[in-house]
């Protein structure tokens, strides 16, 4: 008979089961939040781009193979949001995803919250990441901002500074938008842990391994991006304000060009520049949040971006079609005067001619008269970087080019043409003058720098007398003294603000704080038959 008493093996293999059935409740919570915990993370926020009538483009990375789903409304509750589901995330792309939001209605704010779903059969959501914007619509003022150079000169992120802090200072002004003009990275530039700043202070910066040295490798020209998206006050900034990107030089290395030589820099393994630009190139348009053009030219990154009948942007690309950096003395047009090159030039003629826009801004990633070396000290001959050359004559070289642009401007009739840019590190207003040109078949024409936003102050830089451009303003570090970090509070951006009653378009220079250092209201030149139709339209408003 079987005994009714358990021998003490039996015991101890009952208790057993008894405890893993008692704990079997917590073994399953434990796995189930550790399912939880295991999904996507968006540590780059969110950005908004190329805000257009009836369109933006939504910008995301997930920190896995995923698929980006955006949702949008005209509420901070989300009433009758809709939902789209967006493109996968794959490494090909180094996991961002952006998706074009059209049939927006005009002059409505819009809100939107985007989430990414691993491609796993759990399909973990994100935690989703929410922003805002506002679309521009015919009884809307326009405002905007615009600026450039950040994490430059080893000044990256100082969070006991307050961080990158002038992105709060532009996101306050509330604008409807934000040119980046040019050198979003530098990465051509080290970020130190720390480094020596002026009277005596030190600069204290968050370091990450791709920044530690330049970047070569496709990760690396990733990770400068990733550097600057650190920052809480970028973050914040990129999920309010729509931005128009476009690039100059270090995005990939400083003052590149076909004439570009490596050999001699020992900070470079890779010496082949147009490699390090492919690579540049790639991480540029993953990280932009450009809405991206055909499959004509799919690099392409000069575009017009319509406000309107108030204004439209003209993007253009000063680095791409450019030839080699030289003297810049050349009498004729050639391959190596090229600077816009001739297809982005008729285009931006062709677009010039036919908009009906009050206000025509060309976003520029270099100004056109002031002198900028191709770093002569450390390496001569003298080859100039930029349009000007130095010679104070009647166009040559590169001016060639310019010279012919605006020659067409006056001829066509185009008028309310301002020129925004950024790249010297300072803020200027400059005024080009033909009665004082030594070529001066055009029309006299406003040119606004800003900057830099995050990086070393100089300048300023000596003007070229070729267009006759007039000092109006500028605002610098003081004689003998340059890169000086933001502790001194020379850092720049700009505002626009364009009435609709009067079309009056006033552009105000600010620093660091948000405090204007420098203003001017332009008046909108009539345009006859473009300006009765504004008129008759804002009546019927």
């Amino acid at each position: 008979m079987r005994s009714l008493i358990n021998p003490p093996h039996s015991f101890l293999r009952s208790k057993s089961v008894t405890a893993v059935i008692t704990a079997l409740p917590l073994l399953l919570s434990l796995a189930a939040d550790v399912s939880a915990n295991d999904v996507p993370l968006m540590e780059q926020g969110i950005q908004i781009g190329d805000l257009a009538p009836g369109r933006a483009m939504i910008w995301s990375r997930a920190d896995r193979p995923a698929r980006m789903f955006v949702e949008y409304a005209f509420d901070e509750n989300f009433t009758d949001a809709k939902t789209i589901r967006g493109p996968h995330a794959l490494e090909d792309t180094d996991f961002t995803a952006r998706q074009d939001l059209v049939g927006l209605p005009q002059g409505k704010d819009v809100y939107v919250k985007v989430w990414f779903e691993d491609l796993t059969n759990a399909r973990g959501k994100s935690e989703p990441v929410t922003g805002h914007f506002h679309t521009i619509g015919k009884r809307d003022d326009i405002r905007f901002v615009w600026g450039g150079d950040t994490a430059g000169q080893g000044f990256g992120i100082n969070e006991s500074f307050g961080g990158m802090k002038i992105y709060e200072a532009m996101r306050k002004v509330e604008p409807q938008f934000f040119i980046q003009s040019g050198d979003s990275v530098y990465s051509d530039g080290p970020i130190p842990a720390s480094k020596p700043a002026e009277n005596g202070q030190i600069w204290i910066n968050l370091v990450t391994p791709e920044v530690s040295k330049v970047a070569e490798t496709l990760n690396e020209f990733r990770g400068r991006y990733k550097y600057n998206l650190l920052d809480e006050n970028l973050r914040r900034f990129n999920a309010e304000v729509p931005q128009i990107w476009q690039w100059d030089d270090h995005e990939v290395v400083n003052n590149w060009s076909d004439s570009k030589d490596l050999s001699q820099d020992s900070r470079y393994t890779v010496k082949d520049v147009p490699l390090l630009t492919a690579r540049a190139g790639k991480a540029f348009h993953e990280y932009a949040p450009l809405r991206p053009h055909d499959a004509e030219e799919s690099e392409r990154i000069y575009r017009k971006i319509s406000y309107g009948k108030l204004l439209d942007v003209f993007v253009i690309d000063m680095r791409s079609y450019r030839g080699p950096n030289t003297g810049n003395l050349q009498t004729k047009e050639s391959a190596e005067t090229a600077f816009l090159g001739e297809t982005q030039l008729a285009w931006l003629q062709d677009e010039l001619k036919h908009s009906n826009a009050t206000w025509k801004v060309i976003s520029a990633d270099m100004p056109i008269g002031l002198n900028i070396s191709d770093d002569f000290d450390h390496n001569p001959p003298q080859r100039w970087e930029a349009i000007a050359n130095g010679n104070n004559g009647p166009a040559a070289g590169r001016e060639l080019e310019i010279a012919r642009l605006l020659k067409f401007i006056k001829h066509e009739h185009v008028n309310n043409i301002v020129w925004l840019t950024a790249d010297v590190h300072y803020a200027a207003a400059h005024y080009y003058d033909p009665a004082k040109a030594q070529s001066k078949d055009f029309k006299p024409f406003w040119e606004f720098v800003a900057g830099p936003l995050n990086a070393g102050s100089f300048g300023p830089n000596s003007t070229d007398a070729t267009f006759g451009p007039q000092v109006v303003f500028t605002k610098a570090p003081p004689a003998g003294q340059v890169n000086l970090s933001p502790y001194a509070g020379l850092q720049f951006f700009g505002e626009v603000n364009i009435d609709k009653r009067s079309r009056a378009m006033t552009v105000d220079l600010k620093d660091i704080d948000g405090a204007t250092v420098f203003s001017k209201t332009l008046p909108a030149e009539a345009e006859h038959k473009r300006d009765r139709e504004y008129d008759r339209d804002q009546d019927r408003d």
